[in-house]
Protein backbone atom coordinates (compact mmCIF):
# COMPACT_ATOMS: atom_id res chain seq x y z
CA UNK A 1 0.00 0.00 0.00
CA UNK A 2 1.92 2.99 -1.35
CA UNK A 3 1.43 6.16 0.70
CA UNK A 4 -0.06 9.42 -0.97
CA UNK A 5 0.26 12.87 -0.50
CA UNK A 6 -2.81 14.29 1.07
CA UNK A 7 -4.40 16.98 -0.19
CA UNK A 8 -4.57 20.56 1.59
CA UNK A 9 -7.45 21.35 3.57
CA UNK A 10 -7.00 24.56 1.94
CA UNK A 11 -5.96 26.20 -1.63
CA UNK A 12 -2.34 26.84 -1.86
CA UNK A 13 -2.77 30.47 -2.37
CA UNK A 14 -5.23 30.79 0.82
CA UNK A 15 -2.96 31.75 3.49
CA UNK A 16 -1.63 34.58 1.42
CA UNK A 17 -3.90 37.13 4.30
CA UNK A 18 -2.61 35.08 7.03
CA UNK A 19 0.88 35.57 6.44
CA UNK A 20 2.13 32.53 4.84
CA UNK A 21 2.78 32.57 1.05
CA UNK A 22 2.00 30.98 -1.91
CA UNK A 23 5.53 30.05 -2.65
CA UNK A 24 6.06 28.82 0.78
CA UNK A 25 3.32 26.23 -0.03
CA UNK A 26 4.48 25.24 -3.11
CA UNK A 27 7.88 24.43 -2.13
CA UNK A 28 7.21 23.17 1.64
CA UNK A 29 4.10 21.33 0.62
CA UNK A 30 4.57 20.60 -3.11
CA UNK A 31 8.42 19.82 -2.78
CA UNK A 32 9.49 18.75 0.45
CA UNK A 33 6.49 17.29 2.27
CA UNK A 34 6.20 15.60 -1.35
CA UNK A 35 9.77 14.47 -1.22
CA UNK A 36 9.23 12.60 2.30
CA UNK A 37 6.28 10.66 0.92
CA UNK A 38 8.42 9.34 -1.98
CA UNK A 39 11.57 8.54 -0.77
CA UNK A 40 9.08 6.58 2.10
CA UNK A 41 7.26 4.61 -0.49
CA UNK A 42 10.65 3.51 -1.50
CA UNK A 43 12.30 2.66 1.76
CA UNK A 44 9.73 0.50 2.50
CA UNK A 45 8.46 -1.09 -0.88
CA UNK A 46 8.65 -4.88 -0.74
CA UNK A 47 9.62 -4.76 2.99
CA UNK A 48 7.03 -5.74 6.61
CA UNK A 49 6.74 -2.30 6.71
CA UNK A 50 4.86 -1.97 3.52
CA UNK A 51 1.65 -2.42 5.16
CA UNK A 52 1.68 -0.57 8.07
CA UNK A 53 0.27 3.11 8.81
CA UNK A 54 2.46 5.65 9.12
CA UNK A 55 2.11 5.58 12.94
CA UNK A 56 3.00 1.55 13.33
CA UNK A 57 6.45 3.13 11.10
CA UNK A 58 7.26 5.50 13.47
CA UNK A 59 6.76 3.59 16.86
CA UNK A 60 8.77 0.47 15.13
CA UNK A 61 11.16 2.27 13.93
CA UNK A 62 11.99 4.80 16.23
CA UNK A 63 15.32 4.34 17.67
CA UNK A 64 16.52 1.66 15.90
CA UNK A 65 19.79 2.65 14.13
CA UNK A 66 19.11 0.63 10.96
CA UNK A 67 15.48 1.83 10.43
CA UNK A 68 16.63 5.96 10.82
CA UNK A 69 15.93 7.00 7.04
CA UNK A 70 12.25 4.97 7.41
CA UNK A 71 11.87 6.72 10.48
CA UNK A 72 12.51 9.96 9.40
CA UNK A 73 10.97 10.21 6.41
CA UNK A 74 7.55 8.58 8.02
CA UNK A 75 7.83 11.16 11.04
CA UNK A 76 8.10 13.73 8.44
CA UNK A 77 4.92 12.84 6.48
CA UNK A 78 3.07 12.64 9.53
CA UNK A 79 4.42 16.26 10.85
CA UNK A 80 3.44 17.81 8.05
CA UNK A 81 0.13 16.61 7.19
CA UNK A 82 -0.63 17.25 10.72
CA UNK A 83 0.59 20.63 11.04
CA UNK A 84 -1.32 21.84 7.66
CA UNK A 85 -4.38 20.90 9.54
CA UNK A 86 -3.19 22.78 12.38
CA UNK A 87 -3.50 25.73 10.28
CA UNK A 88 -5.96 27.61 8.49
CA UNK A 89 -6.92 30.55 6.35
CA UNK A 90 -7.97 33.82 9.37
CA UNK A 91 -6.72 31.47 11.72
CA UNK A 92 -5.77 32.35 15.25
CA UNK A 93 -7.71 34.35 17.92
CA UNK A 94 -8.95 32.36 20.67
CA UNK A 95 -9.97 28.84 21.48
CA UNK A 96 -13.09 27.69 23.64
CA UNK A 97 -14.92 25.39 25.36
CA UNK A 98 -13.13 22.66 27.03
CA UNK A 99 -10.00 23.69 25.19
CA UNK A 100 -9.94 27.06 26.82
CA UNK A 101 -10.84 25.96 29.70
CA UNK A 102 -7.46 23.34 29.50
CA UNK A 103 -5.40 25.99 28.48
CA UNK A 104 -6.31 28.77 31.29
CA UNK A 105 -5.61 25.77 33.49
CA UNK A 106 -2.68 24.51 31.96
CA UNK A 107 -0.49 27.53 31.31
CA UNK A 108 -2.42 29.94 32.92
CA UNK A 109 -3.89 32.42 30.13
CA UNK A 110 -3.59 31.98 26.05
CA UNK A 111 -0.98 34.53 26.20
CA UNK A 112 1.16 32.00 28.69
CA UNK A 113 0.64 29.30 26.22
CA UNK A 114 1.69 31.14 23.43
CA UNK A 115 4.73 32.59 25.18
CA UNK A 116 5.88 28.88 26.24
CA UNK A 117 5.30 27.68 22.59
CA UNK A 118 6.87 30.20 21.03
CA UNK A 119 9.56 29.91 23.46
CA UNK A 120 10.14 25.66 22.42
CA UNK A 121 10.15 27.25 18.61
CA UNK A 122 12.69 29.33 19.23
CA UNK A 123 14.74 27.63 21.51
CA UNK A 124 14.40 24.84 19.13
CA UNK A 125 18.28 24.36 17.88
CA UNK A 126 18.49 24.06 14.21
CA UNK A 127 15.23 21.93 12.36
CA UNK A 128 12.72 20.41 14.55
CA UNK A 129 8.96 21.24 15.73
CA UNK A 130 7.40 22.48 18.63
CA UNK A 131 4.23 20.80 20.10
CA UNK A 132 1.22 21.11 22.32
CA UNK A 133 0.55 17.42 23.52
CA UNK A 134 -1.67 16.12 26.44
CA UNK A 135 -0.21 14.58 28.93
CA UNK A 136 -2.37 13.04 31.41
CA UNK A 137 -4.96 15.62 32.73
CA UNK A 138 -2.60 18.19 31.42
CA UNK A 139 -1.48 19.97 28.47
CA UNK A 140 1.90 20.82 27.75
CA UNK A 141 4.27 22.30 25.36
CA UNK A 142 7.50 20.71 23.58
CA UNK A 143 9.98 20.37 21.01
CA UNK A 144 11.38 17.72 19.43
CA UNK A 145 14.68 17.92 16.89
CA UNK A 146 14.69 17.08 12.95
CA UNK A 147 12.23 14.42 12.21
CA UNK A 148 10.69 13.30 15.81
CA UNK A 149 7.52 13.74 17.15
CA UNK A 150 5.31 12.99 20.05
CA UNK A 151 3.69 9.84 19.06
CA UNK A 152 7.30 8.37 19.14
CA UNK A 153 7.52 9.32 23.00
CA UNK A 154 4.16 7.85 23.38
CA UNK A 155 2.66 11.19 24.17
CA UNK A 156 -0.99 12.64 22.22
CA UNK A 157 0.01 15.82 20.04
CA UNK A 158 -2.34 18.08 19.42
CA UNK A 159 -1.08 21.23 17.52
CA UNK A 160 2.73 21.32 16.11
CA UNK A 161 4.31 24.24 14.64
CA UNK A 162 7.46 23.49 11.91
CA UNK A 163 10.38 25.58 12.13
CA UNK A 164 12.73 24.28 10.00
CA UNK A 165 13.96 26.89 7.97
CA UNK A 166 12.17 26.07 4.57
CA UNK A 167 8.68 26.59 6.92
CA UNK A 168 9.50 30.37 6.77
CA UNK A 169 12.48 31.20 4.76
CA UNK A 170 10.90 32.69 1.80
CA UNK A 171 8.97 34.51 4.01
CA UNK A 172 10.43 35.75 6.48
CA UNK A 173 14.08 34.91 5.93
CA UNK A 174 15.87 34.60 9.10
CA UNK A 175 13.52 35.52 11.05
CA UNK A 176 12.32 32.86 13.37
CA UNK A 177 10.87 34.86 15.92
CA UNK A 178 8.27 36.84 13.20
CA UNK A 179 7.30 33.73 11.44
CA UNK A 180 6.30 32.15 14.92
CA UNK A 181 4.38 35.58 16.28
CA UNK A 182 2.82 35.26 13.18
CA UNK A 183 1.82 31.34 13.80
CA UNK A 184 -0.10 32.15 16.91
CA UNK A 185 -2.02 35.19 16.16
CA UNK A 186 -2.94 34.53 12.66
CA UNK A 187 -2.62 30.73 11.70
CA UNK A 188 -3.92 27.83 14.50
CA UNK A 189 -6.73 26.30 13.56
CA UNK A 190 -8.32 26.19 17.10
CA UNK A 191 -11.18 23.69 16.03
CA UNK A 192 -8.72 20.82 14.92
CA UNK A 193 -6.79 21.70 18.18
CA UNK A 194 -10.16 20.90 19.85
CA UNK A 195 -11.05 17.66 17.90
CA UNK A 196 -7.57 16.69 18.64
CA UNK A 197 -8.13 17.16 22.67
CA UNK A 198 -11.76 15.92 22.41
CA UNK A 199 -10.31 12.37 20.67
CA UNK A 200 -7.61 12.02 23.31
CA UNK A 201 -10.17 12.01 26.45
Amino acid sequence: MAFELPPLPYDQDALESSGMSARTLEFHYGKHHAAYVNTLNNLVKDTELADKSLEEIIKATYKASDKAAVFNNAAQVWNHTFYWNGIKPNGGGNPSGELAEKINASFGSLDKFKDEFKNAGGTQFGSGWAWLIKDGDTLKVAKSPNAENPIAYGQTPLLTMDVWEHAYYLDYQNSRPNFMQNFVDHLINWDFVAQNLSAAA
